[in-house]
């Protein structure tokens, strides 16, 4: 009898801290709403400088030719003589990192990461603004990846993180992945990204950038595809009550020749992913690590919050 009444106490322990683990993400995605919505029109209104400046002090690692030092760019801006590499800066410092929102947003979703990113010690956190409905997926990407490439050459032909939220961490994705993306960014974090598509596009399939976000799309499906070549490491945080990625476990990464982590956020909806103080902590431990080589090939999944 008594064995029945402690497994019952359990449970009810169980039922307990998970009605208020639910409570308070459903709160946690309440309030990252709210301050998303006071935050939305300053992602407009102050546009940052792009391309950067070239930096001439800063302490993250630079490698070849001193920055200063005149460079022949091509016809786009890019320096035509590749990577300078040999020279490093103090060891700790951090490499660039570039932020890509989603659909029907602006860089203001990433106050609250580029901000912590700062205090922690990253100097070069850039979030970039662009007009999803005006492209499909691939143009996006090639875009996205221009961008990426001049960062590169801004920075001293050093490798590039990113982090990409929704629909922006598919973007990212289909640079590396397919249009060779991975020789310039070493480590790529995705924050509730449809990777296997999600059902809620139907509602605006009018959209051709929302149509490849379906099940089973073409562009998933060249997602799906080999890519034996790709050395990024990806880290993908899913939330377990996102309303948008649905089933929510499309959005993990699950492919035979990627290096993944894949991380439930249980109390986690899709606007409160790049605000969660577990996932900000394990997005500073994870791009602080070095990338430069490339790792044994896995695939892990664990659960936070």
């Amino acid at each position: 009898m008594s064995n029945v009444s402690d497994r019952t106490g359990a449970w009810a322990r169980e039922i307990c801290e998970a009605g208020l683990g639910i409570g308070l993400g459903v709160g946690l995605e309440g309030v990252a709403l709210a301050g998303h919505l006071l935050l939305y029109p300053g992602g407009f209104l102050q546009q940052e400088q792009w391309p950067p400046p070239r930096p001439q002090h800063c302490g993250h690692r630079r490698r070849g030719r001193p920055v200063e030092e005149s460079v022949p760019l091509g016809q786009d801006g890019l320096d035509r003589e590749g990577p300078r590499s040999t020279e490093e800066g103090p060891e700790g410092a951090h490499a660039p990192v570039l932020l890509l929102h989603g659909l029907f947003d602006n860089r203001a979703v990433f106050t609250l990461l580029r901000h912590n990113l700062h205090v922690h010690g990253w100097d070069h956190v850039h979030a970039l603004n662009y007009n999803p409905l005006a492209l499909d997926l691939p143009r996006a990407a090639a875009l996205f990846g221009h961008q990426v490439e001049q960062a590169r050459w801004i920075y001293g032909g050093e490798r590039i993180a990113v982090v990409g939220h929704s629909l922006g961490g598919l973007i990212a994705r289909y640079y590396v992945q397919r249009l060779g993306g991975s020789e310039h960014v070493h480590t790529l974090v995705t924050l509730g990204t449809p990777h296997q598509g999600t059902v809620t596009a139907h509602a605006l399939r009018a959209f051709p950038i929302v149509r490849q976000l379906l099940p089973g799309s073409e562009v998933i499906a060249e997602l799906d595809a080999p890519a034996p070549e790709c050395s990024t490491r990806f880290l993908c945080f899913w939330g377990g009550l996102d309303a948008l990625v649905l089933p929510h476990r499309h959005a993990r990464l699950d492919h035979p020749d990627l290096v993944t982590e894949n991380v439930l956020v249980r109390t986690a909806g899709h606007l409160s992913l790049p605000v969660h103080w577990e996932v900000l902590a394990r997005v500073r431990e994870v791009l602080a690590e070095a990338q430069e080589s490339t790792p044994v090939r896995r695939v892990n999944s664990r659960q936070i919050a």
